[in-house]
């Protein structure tokens, strides 16, 4: 109910080519209380197919949710970065995104061939991001087993891009309509 409540009371601004939300829960504005996160991450568990290895998520706005996730289901995380560690000792996969907020390089690290891995995200908008991190998963040697975010901006095309880019149906929790106006949830 709290991210209900957070969502309809949202700010939203433009993002160049869409409106977004500027919330407590993606944007921790204001600070993000322990018992928001800890609903998201609960009903993240509840569809959430843990039949895997690990979680990954990118390293902004989906960290926080990913972690508590981690920590419920006891399964190591792996984030994706903006930016190359360099290491030669390490195996990294570099993907280009086309993200709502982010065009460049998404970087992989700590994903092996033939784990079986989660995708959690905060939020499902065009969808640039889950398709890179399927792309990215994918060249590791790894297997996509579930993709889970917990809010779906309708109207945006991502769980379009993303079925018609991967194959994979993404699962969320909640669904909005956002603009200059404001945002509605609609489910």
């Amino acid at each position: 109910m709290l991210l209900k409540e957070i969502y309809e009371n949202a700010k939203v601004v433009s993002s160049g080519k869409h409106f977004t939300t500027v919330n407590e829960f993606t944007d921790q504005i204001p600070a993000l209380r322990p018992r928001v996160l800890w609903e998201a991450a609960l009903k993240i568990s509840q569809i959430c197919d843990f039949k895997a290895d690990k979680i990954v998520t990118e390293e902004d706005k989906g960290t926080p949710l990913a972690t508590v996730v981690s920590l419920i289901s006891g399964l190591p995380m792996a984030i994706a970065r903006w930016y190359n560690y360099s290491l030669e000792e390490e195996s990294q996969i570099a993907v280009n995104i086309d993200s709502e907020y982010f065009n460049g390089k998404l970087f992989l690290n700590g994903v092996n061939k033939k784990d079986k891995v989660i995708i959690i995200d905060d939020t499902l908008s065009t969808g640039g991001t889950i398709v890179s991190l399927v792309k990215a998963i994918r060249e590791s040697g790894a297997e996509v087993v579930d993709v889970v975010c917990v809010i779906e901006k309708e109207g945006y095309g991502g769980r379009e891009r993303v079925l018609e880019s991967t194959g994979i149906e993404v699962k969320t929790i909640h669904k909005i309509l956002v603009n200059q106006n404001g945002v509605k949830v609609i489910s």
